[in-house]
């Protein structure tokens, strides 16, 4: 037993006790004998100082000032940005009124056919319910403005997120600039993408389309240059042999060998999209999005579970036919004339619509869910949100987790001296990364405080610690458990599947209704966002483990716990970390816009600088919010996983 947990410890990536660790360890203690006492003799107080802090509001406002004054008369915008904005708005309004003209029979006889020439005819029923579904709760033609809206968003997002990973992937100069600046997109929570686009664009479609291509197109670009470098070698020196120019190489082989990433990146960016087209909601997208917008703004919770369903049901739906079409790569292809029977198949449903006058959804065969979720959400409110004997009401629970977790967090980290928080920081990033992951560390947090907004900053990172704590608890328990027995793994597969195409406006819904609204209710719906990746990732992790080890542990007669403890988990720590860097981020994207729903902090700058105008708060919000992503990301990102960025 001795034995295999020196080889668990061995193969596990280095921790605070291995020799790098300490000396890292040891230069942070002799740097901070150092500069802890001239910190403490110069800065008393601890908060962070006027004199490093710069104001950016007034630029900001002068350059909002400007774009707004110069929209309608400069040469940029009548020029390039006047017509980008065109081009949107026509191509948005052109997708959606052929959905119109095809008819409720024919979009979703369309969408069943193509699920079933792409993955079989299981799924394809699976298409044509979910369809069926939107109409009947009475959101058809919501549905078809997100549908448009995507339509448009992911082929602009798939064009340029290829062209940049085709550049990438055939250009060692072109991969490493543009790396770092994938690499912090990924991180940075979707909120982040809107001011920009309404400061040039304005409110409407077109800033919502831009924001999503913004937001959608890095996994695209990532992918698509991942497949290009991953190519077979030996294959491309076969291909080479033969005379072929670089072109020819690209397409006969390059491009095939790598259709599987592809594929992936267009199931990513369509995710994303989607994701991030209901949040655009905020900046005039119109759609499903807007009805839950509306419906929170409200407290309507029956309003915005009628326009979440077809959002998951539509999430669901993209998700599992493009993740056949990538899983059915290398298999015999259908004939080609299935795709003739797609085409005839839909004309002629569309055509029997239209002979019929049957293109609008029937009103009578709407079925109203509001009502009654109202009334259960009443009843929930009476029974459960208060006044339970002995447990309490969910409105206890969020107060006392308010009052017992988020503000003696956010208070501790407001007490502490900010270059303590700094010095912080470094440590961790440093240990678990290089000196540059700690550099980069550093200065994003520094930048926080230059910003001026440090304080809310400490807020909304108080959440998120508090947010990844009990997602990280919740998560390993269900992993490990999932990992070490099929039937929990069989049962948690469908749930986490759901729950994992879910928009992450969606998570709020339920957690208003429960808790009402503030602090806690945002954590709630980050934490149930981030939930299932990290069950995900750490049952994947635990169950990679090498069965030899776990075989040489059981022939020495160790316990199930024991193999757990010894073996699997310093075995499994790489997809750990991984775990937690994953939580890290998927928590700070829901916890910015629990602004909405009383968050408060960097969130409710964000959220107020748009309803507001005020472009200056909310610009310097988001940048700080990147700031953070960044920080959060650098400190939790495995040391394995940045190497294999070459970061």
């Amino acid at each position: 037993m001795a034995a295999i947990t020196a080889t668990a410890r061995k193969a596990s990536a280095p921790g605070v006790l291995t020799r790098p660790a300490a000396r890292k360890l040891l230069a942070l203690a002799l740097v901070a004998a150092i500069l802890v006492p001239l910190a403490t003799a110069r800065w008393a107080s601890g908060s962070w100082p006027e004199a490093l802090t710069v104001d950016a509001s007034g630029p900001l406002a002068g350059a909002s000032d400007w774009i707004i004054d110069n929209r309608d008369s400069h040469p940029l915008f009548l020029y390039f940005f006047g017509h980008v904005s065109n081009l949107v708005v026509v191509t948005v309004r052109a997708v959606y009124l052929a959905l119109l003209a095809v008819g409720w029979a024919g979009v979703t006889a369309l969408a069943g056919l193509v699920a079933w020439r792409v993955a079989g005819i299981r799924l394809a029923l699976g298409t044509a319910v979910a369809f069926l579904a939107c109409g009947l709760l009475g959101m058809w033609v919501p549905t078809m403005q997100t549908l448009a809206l995507m339509v448009v968003a992911v082929t602009a997002s798939v064009v340029v997120g290829a062209l940049l990973g085709l550049a990438a992937g055939l250009s060692d100069r072109m991969d490493r600039v543009l790396r770092p600046v994938l690499d912090t997109m990924q991180v940075l929570p979707a909120f982040a993408y809107l001011l920009p686009v309404v400061l040039i664009f304005g409110i409407g479609v077109p800033a919502a389309v831009l924001a999503t291509v913004v937001y959608a197109a890095p996994p695209m670009a990532r992918l698509t240059a991942l497949g290009l470098r991953g190519a077979d070698k030996e294959v491309l020196e076969a291909v080479e042999s033969l005379g072929t120019t670089a072109r020819q190489r690209l397409l006969t082989a390059r491009i095939p060998l790598a259709r599987r990433e592809l594929l992936l990146g267009l199931n990513q960016t369509i995710m994303m999209a989607l994701s991030m087209a209901v949040i655009a909601s905020v900046i005039g997208a119109g759609g499903l999005g807007d009805r839950v917008y509306q419906a929170l703004a409200s407290v309507d919770v029956g309003a915005a579970l009628a326009a979440g369903i077809p959002i998951v049901l539509l999430a669901v739906v993209l998700d599992r036919v493009t993740g056949a079409a990538g899983a059915n790569l290398g298999q015999a292809p259908r004939p080609r004339t299935h795709w003739l029977y797609v085409v005839v198949g839909a004309a002629v449903v569309a055509a029997a619509g239209r002979l019929t006058a049957r293109l609008e959804w029937p009103d009578g065969w709407v079925v109203s869910l509001v009502e009654p979720v109202n009334r259960a959400v009443g009843w929930m409110t009476d029974h459960l949100y208060s006044g339970v004997p002995v447990i309490g009401g969910t409105a206890d629970w969020a107060a006392r987790f308010t009052t017992w977790v988020l503000d003696p967090i956010r208070d501790g980290l407001q007490w502490l001296p900010w270059w303590s928080v700094l010095l912080v920081v470094a440590t961790l990033a440093w240990l678990i990364g290089t000196w540059r992951t700690a550099l980069t560390a550093v200065l994003a947090m520094a930048a926080i405080g230059v910003l001026g907004v440090w304080n809310p900053s400490l807020d909304t990172l108080s959440q998120v610690l508090a947010a990844v704590a009990v997602t990280l608890v919740v998560g390993f328990a269900t992993g490990i458990a999932a990992a070490r027995s099929d039937r929990v793994d069989r049962l948690l597969r469908p749930v986490l599947d759901v729950f994992q195409t879910m928009p992450q406006f969606v998570y709020l819904i339920p957690v208003v209704a429960l808790f009402g609204v503030g602090r806690a209710p945002a954590v709630a719906a980050a934490v149930v966002y981030a939930l299932p990746a990290v069950v995900r990732i750490t049952a994947q992790g635990l169950r990679q483990v090498d069965p030899a080890a776990l075989e040489s542990a059981r022939s020495l007669g160790a316990t199930s716990a024991q193999q757990l403890r010894q073996v699997q988990l310093p075995l499994a720590r790489p997809a750990l970390l991984l775990a937690v860097n994953q939580g890290v981020v998927l928590v700070l994207a829901v916890v910015i816009i629990g602004g909405m729903v009383g968050g408060g902090a960097l969130g409710y700058d964000v959220v107020f600088g748009l309803a507001q105008g005020d472009l200056a708060t909310g610009l310097v919000a988001g940048a700080a919010i990147v700031c953070l992503g960044l920080m959060l990301d650098r400190v939790t990102q495995p040391t394995e996983r940045r190497a294999k960025k070459g970061a």
